[in-house]
């Protein structure tokens, strides 16, 4: 499976990032690790949504939709809460 994301900052809330790997949990763990330059200085991230895609290419294409401009809207108005509102804990 390949999987298109979306983090979220935990120190810098207003801060987002849309990926795709083959492996969700190792490049979360690189994200938080300041691996990846794009990401290093708003760490740490938390995963804010996920989608599994059976084909690479699928993952990449909504990967590539979710960064242009009416990805983001789409993003911030179906898969992604406003900022400073979390889930309640169990």
């Amino acid at each position: 499976m390949y999987y298109a994301y979306i983090l979220r900052s935990t120190k810098h809330p207003s801060q987002t990032y849309v990926g795709y790997s083959s492996d969700l949990r190792s490049r979360l763990k690189k994200h938080n690790e300041g691996g990846c330059p794009h990401t290093a200085k708003h760490k740490p991230w938390n995963l804010e949504w996920y989608c599994a895609f059976p084909e690479k290419l699928q993952a990449i294409a909504f990967e590539t939709y979710l960064k242009s401009h009416s990805g983001k809207a789409f993003a911030n108005k179906r898969l992604l809460r406003p900022v400073g509102l979390r889930m309640a804990q169990p």
